[in-house]
């Protein structure tokens, strides 16, 4: 066999390896108690290849150095012992997962506004927050998680103290061998010094896309065309592929408008507003090859009784948009 045709094979070979099938993944809730294998069974008739599990740890405000975690009083799902035992289910019907630790602020305060008072705080907070973070990424190195994302939606804390950040990655590579991820705002996801260090830049996709009460695919689509040149730009930029850490839009009214907007109010149901803004999501991202995939908002394990066409949360379950979604991840099983 000549060299130039084990070069060629070479290349081919290189290249066929280089491409990864997307994410089509689902953003998994915490379970209160302990779920049975069954639970996983809607999510293989969705053909989502992947779900984000996302334990939590629990800060009382936003100036408080403790992070408070895997404790009995939390829910099942939202501890170790319950997050390990959701991964191997989720693993044993197929579907892999990124391992998604994140922090809530009591009453619901904003985590990309946690900002200590001084020094000494900000320490204790560092300690507190390695202390959970390396809790799960040696709970990913045990049950082998393709994906860890280290943060979610920490701003103020990741362009603060960019030292901690970048010790905390270093630390975590010694531990975990998988792919890492950090799941920014999307308004604040390009001004984030640490993309460099990670195998995806991770973006929770809640951009503004229009004002319209019911918009149209073509109108949100408009809409992202100057979002999407941002993302693309950061891509470019550090030349690593855009992983929507989360999308999804609630079946409500001006869904397009403040997607991000995660209110009480039951009112103003709108299931078509929801189904056309992830449409148009889909169209203006799936087919780019820099575009790894996403992790949809949200899908709770209690399957015939969640969602409905009585809600207007994010979930899609029981809604036209399960079965648009079903059809579109289809596309890229």
């Amino acid at each position: 066999m000549n060299k130039f045709l084990l070069l060629l094979i070479a290349l081919l070979f290189l290249n066929c390896q280089g491409q990864k099938s997307k994410i089509n993944g689902i953003s998994f809730v915490a379970a209160p108690k302990e779920i049975a294998l069954e639970s996983i069974d809607p999510l293989v008739k969705l053909n989502a290849n992947w779900a984000a599990v996302m334990p939590f740890g629990f800060v009382k405000n936003l100036n408080s150095p403790d992070v408070i975690f895997n404790t009995e009083r939390q829910w099942w799902g939202e501890r170790r012992d319950g997050a390990k035992k959701t991964i191997e289910m989720l693993n044993q019907k197929g579907i892999k997962v990124m391992l998604k630790p994140q922090l809530w602020v009591w009453r619901g305060e904003f985590t990309g506004n946690i900002e200590m008072n001084d020094d000494k705080d900000w320490q204790a907070f560092e300690t507190s927050y390695r202390e959970f973070i390396m809790t799960y990424a040696k709970l990913a190195r045990d049950v082998n998680v393709p994906i860890l994302c280290i943060g979610t939606e920490l701003h103020t804390f990741v362009q603060k103290r960019p030292k901690f950040w970048n010790d905390l990655i270093e630390e975590i590579k010694n531990t975990y061998k998988g792919e890492l991820t950090y799941a920014e705002n999307w308004d604040q996801f390009n001004k984030t010094k640490i993309w460099e260090r990670l195998d995806y830049i991770g973006v929770d996709a809640y951009f503004p896309l229009s004002d319209s009460k019911t918009p149209s695919v073509e109108e949100l689509k408009k809409g992202w065309i100057s979002h999407k040149e941002e993302i693309k730009a950061a891509s470019d930029n550090f030349q690593k592929p855009i992983l929507f850490t989360e999308y999804g839009y609630r079946s409500v009214n001006y869904t397009g408008q403040k997607p991000w907007d995660s209110n009480r109010s039951n009112n103003d149901i709108n299931l078509k507003a929801q189904e056309n803004a992830l449409t148009a999501l889909y169209e203006t991202f799936w087919s780019e090859k820099w575009f790894a995939g996403g992790f949809l908002w949200k899908w709770f394990h209690n399957h015939k009784d969640a969602g409905g066409h009585e809600n207007n949360r994010f979930t899609i379950q029981n809604k036209p948009s399960e079965e648009l979604i079903r059809r579109f991840y289809s596309k890229e099983k």
